[in-house]
């Protein structure tokens, strides 16, 4: 049993794109799991630490931190769009190309980015519990971000590019609108009154994941050569999301107007 456990995840090794091969946090699975598992160990030691600990004042870092997403997000739109462009990509079939080509590896290049990017985004985990903002740590929470990282790496080591692309250039574009409403709420108290559009910005974050589940249902069933693996995680994932996110936007906003009225 030991040498089939073995034997399949040297295949799983082998089996990726040989060109992301040796790129950060991409060949083995073991250094983004050890990250995963820190990350849930900093959950459940961290509150616990702050409970007796006045909030830390990070508002600084939180501005710098939030507007350094927006340009990084705002990054990976323009290498997504127009890697993708100057491609042709086509947004109802578009195959790997696992080429060296310069426009294949700027993609991959995108792609990998948007992952690290996963990364990067645990830091907002952490600001939550410094700022002893535990009842952020939901589910959804705690759900998305881990679970992130472990697909857009998946999408790295075997799928740099083609249809994978729409969802790092979606996401992104949310996250370049997500990042620039935390940031402006950084700054305190005296920007609520321009962020009225909260809401809306859930809204988004759920047209995301419509958009993408359609998507991905068109080419489950076309005859285009793209992974159907890939294409029924990724459905099954933005079902996920759908339902979480949408549970979220009913206890926040109209489960609220339903009590007060």
């Amino acid at each position: 049993m030991w040498q089939k456990v073995q034997s399949l995840y040297q295949g799983i090794l082998e089996n990726g794109d040989k060109r992301t091969d040796s790129w950060l946090l991409v060949d083995s699975p073991v250094p983004i799991s050890c990250i995963f598992l820190s990350y849930l160990i900093i959950i459940w030691v961290g509150p616990k630490l702050m409970a007796n600990r006045q909030p830390v004042n990070l508002k600084p870092v939180m501005i710098v931190y939030n507007f350094a997403m927006v340009c990084m997000s705002a990054y990976m739109v323009y290498e997504f769009t127009a890697s993708s462009w100057l491609a042709r990509y086509s947004l109802l079939c578009q195959p790997v190309d696992y080429s060296d080509s310069p426009l294949a590896m700027r993609m991959a290049r995108a792609c990998w980015w948007f992952y690290f990017s996963k990364v990067i985004e645990l830091i907002d985990t952490i600001f939550f519990i410094l700022r002893k903002k535990n009842s952020q740590l939901t589910f959804l929470h705690v759900y998305h971000h881990s679970t992130m990282m472990f697909n857009c790496r998946a999408g790295v080591k075997y799928v740099a590019g083609g249809q994978s692309f729409l969802i790092g250039l979606i996401n992104s574009l949310v996250h370049v609108v997500m990042y620039l409403y935390y940031g402006l709420a950084a700054f305190g108290p005296s920007m609520n009154k321009y962020l009225w559009w909260k809401r809306y910005l859930t809204s988004l974050q759920l047209l995301q994941f419509f958009i993408v589940t359609i998507h991905t249902t068109y080419n489950l069933y076309a005859d285009c050569d793209y992974p159907d693996s890939m294409n029924a995680v990724v459905f099954a994932y933005c079902l996920s999301l759908i339902a979480l996110f949408s549970n979220f936007y009913y206890r926040s906003y109209l489960d609220k107007k339903t009590k007060t009225t």
